[in-house]
């Protein structure tokens, strides 16, 4: 698949802004404000955020993308599941922090704030991390509930080096690079991890409002592709699994970030996406590997 990039170390190629040449020549991530935790085989900054298919609308392949403003994802999907305004906190500072009149307190544990938390496989050793837990506190420091959160984008395959080369050189690049996205991870990796963790969350009593997947569009696309569309739609729940989906913004301004935009939410439960994992609606009909093997058994021999 050809691509082009059309984000790197935030910014578009083509922007010259002090902001976007600054970031080029730090490697910094203005998502996470710090240097660009994407790294290529060599080790070096990969830098690449998004990367736009010559058919198709741009695709985000960096998770660290969709955190910015500040990991506005985080407060925006507290705010719909705990239905309150809410102030995020790095693990135990929770604690500390003065109640706000109007905001609930959340204690969050993820990579950078607090310590990451990790699920237990049933073996001896190995498990999953959940990429973010947030744990609502009472106004006296309690636990009164938590949700989970996972966030992907999409891995990449083939390559895009010499288009990156070139934005770091700030020369023009007139080819598309080789890279492409690895959709199979959605079957391989994505949904059965989904499953496995909304299944360990649902013992808990806590987690009263299950596991929430937050990805680009094109990502959770693929997902509904996959699964089809027979999906049934649930109110939160313990063993609920909410798909919130978010997409760049059209305007572009140099000197900034593209803005991200929350684009829309779907929850289901966690034993709908197993189901329809392991007996997806959407096969094709019936005879066709059949028709297949004939056509080439009836074909006149060369």
């Amino acid at each position: 698949m050809a691509t082009n990039i059309v984000e790197i170390f935030g910014y578009s190629p083509s922007d010259m802004s002090e902001a976007a040449k600054s970031a080029r020549r730090n490697f910094h991530c203005p998502f996470i404000d710090r240097r660009c935790q994407k790294s290529l085989r060599d080790g070096s900054p990969s830098g690449v955020c998004t990367l736009k298919p010559v058919t198709t609308a741009p695709v985000i392949c960096c998770p660290y993308r969709l955190y910015g403003d500040k990991y506005q994802i985080l407060t925006q999907t507290a705010q719909r599941a705990f239905g309150s305004k809410v102030r995020l906190f790095s693990g135990q500072e929770a604690l500390i922090a003065e109640n706000e009149p109007g905001y609930r307190r959340v204690a969050v544990f993820g990579k950078g704030w607090g310590k990451e938390l990790r699920l237990p496989n049933r073996g001896a050793s190995g498990g999953y991390f959940v990429d973010w837990i947030l744990a609502l506190l009472t106004e006296t420091g309690d636990l009164e509930e938590f949700i989970a959160i996972e966030v992907q984008s999409i891995d990449t395959t083939g390559n895009y080096q010499d288009e990156r080369n070139a934005a770091l050189d700030e020369q023009n690049f007139s080819g598309r690079s080789t890279a492409g996205f690895n959709w199979e991870n959605v079957n391989k990796r994505i949904l059965p991890q989904l499953i496995y963790k909304g299944h360990a969350l649902r013992q808990e009593p806590l987690c009263k409002k299950g596991l929430f997947f937050i990805s680009p569009k094109p990502v959770y696309d693929k997902i509904k592709e996959r699964l089809g569309g027979d999906l049934r739609k649930y109110a939160y729940q313990p063993g609920s699994l909410t798909f919130d989906w978010y997409d760049l913004d059209d305007v572009i301004e140099k000197g900034n970030p593209r803005a991200l935009n929350f684009i829309n939410s779907f929850t289901t439960t966690v034993d709908q996406v197993a189901l329809a994992f392991t007996a997806p609606s959407n096969l094709p009909d019936a005879g066709v590997y059949e028709q297949a093997i004939r056509n080439v058994l009836e074909a006149p021999i060369a």
